[in-house]
């Protein structure tokens, strides 16, 4: 590819063959060779130049990079990745694993105008949920949640080949407003089919040919780091449902204490008996204690109907940051560098990187 030098750039000495500086406009004398060199002609100022292979990608809200590392694990090449995040802990990570990443500051200041001679092939945004979700202040649109808003607004100035949203499974007419907005529809993908997490989320893309990603039938069990029998528990000691997988991360309950919202493992479990004081089925009635494995647990939930523990004999924990990566099918410490909390903050807000590097390889 041919590409026009400027008039004050490097040019090629005619009787040394030398590049030499040459400024203005006159014939001077080669700072090399000594001779006179003509200024040459602008059909002479060239050079040849081969544009760099892959996709300019822009990230809003763009975390912890869990988008780039998803394009990696999709083999797909990109030229330039700009990101667009306020956190400066998940800015250092993302740095840490992508020392190319390019950082461009608030959503609410990115324009056109900062990428003057980048077209950009991939948009990508995971705006914030916390008005949306279930879990959230319901505000929707009033909320934090209209910062979805700038991703419409960049989908016009910047007109990128593709785009991807993720949010929250939410309300059917706030589904629909961004459906409208982004002019498709959402596929909805639970993380679990890639991953030990149950993480329902909602994808609205322009990529072609996207669906669910087939069940790898990954458990809980697969990603302790040490493995074994185990129960899953909340903070109130009541005993989570789905055995098999892990709940739903979230950057503001999983501050990483028994305290928080985050599951709780208890391991090396045994039925040691049952309680003699419950009526119902013997089911109901197991105590477990720690000195080996247990047989299959219900995990009923309420009342009597959960099942039962010797307080004393039970050991359990919370799940791991690097456990968490795993949820979240990250490498193995690529969180490392900030404390525990920032580290649990960010894996609750990241994206399931599997599952967004099943959607990019549709790129065509």
């Amino acid at each position: 590819m041919d590409l026009t030098m400027p008039k004050s750039d490097i040019k090629i000495c005619h009787h040394c063959v030398t590049a030499s500086p040459f400024y203005g406009y006159e014939a001077q004398n080669c700072p090399e060779c000594g001779k006179l060199v003509q200024p040459l002609k602008d059909s002479e100022m060239t050079v040849d130049y081969e544009e760099p292979k892959g996709l300019n990608v822009l990230s809003l809200f763009d975390g912890m990079g869990c988008c780039y590392q998803a394009l990696k694990d999709s083999g797909i090449e990109v030229k330039n990745y700009f990101a667009s995040e306020i956190d400066k802990y998940a800015i250092q990570i993302a740095k840490k694993n992508h020392p190319d990443v390019k950082q461009i500051g608030d959503v609410q200041f990115v324009t056109k105008y900062m990428l003057p001679h980048h077209k950009i092939d991939l948009l990508t945004a995971g705006s914030p949920c916390q008005s949306f979700s279930v879990a959230g202040d319901g505000t929707g649109f009033d909320g934090k949640s209209a910062l979805f808003f700038e991703f419409v607004r960049l989908i016009k100035e910047l007109k990128p080949k593709y785009f991807l949203l993720e949010n929250v499974y939410m309300k059917k007419e706030w589904q629909d407003i961004i459906s409208a907005a982004l002019g498709v529809k959402p596929i909805q993908i639970n993380s679990a089919l890639v991953s030990a997490q149950n993480r329902k989320r909602l994808y609205w893309t322009n990529i072609p040919d996207v669906k669910a990603p087939t069940d790898k039938g990954i458990i809980l069990n697969d990603i302790l780091e040490t493995p074994g029998s185990y129960v899953k528990i909340q903070k109130n000691g009541t005993y989570r449902l789905f055995q098999d997988k892990a709940s739903c991360l979230s950057g503001g309950g999983n501050s990483g204490g028994n305290h928080s919202d985050m599951d709780l493992i208890g391991q090396n479990l045994v039925h040691l008996g049952n309680a003699t004081d419950i009526n119902g089925h013997d089911s109901i009635k197991r105590v477990y204690a720690k000195y080996g494995k247990a047989p299959t647990l219900n995990t009923m939930t309420g009342g009597n109907r959960h099942p039962k523990v010797a307080v004393d004999d039970l050991e359990y924990r919370r799940l791991t940051p690097l456990e968490c990566e795993r949820l979240q099918t990250l490498p193995d410490n690529y969180t490392e560098g900030v404390s525990n909390s920032q580290r649990y903050k960010m894996l609750g807000n990241g994206w399931t990187v599997k599952v967004i590097s099943h959607i990019l390889k549709n790129i065509k």
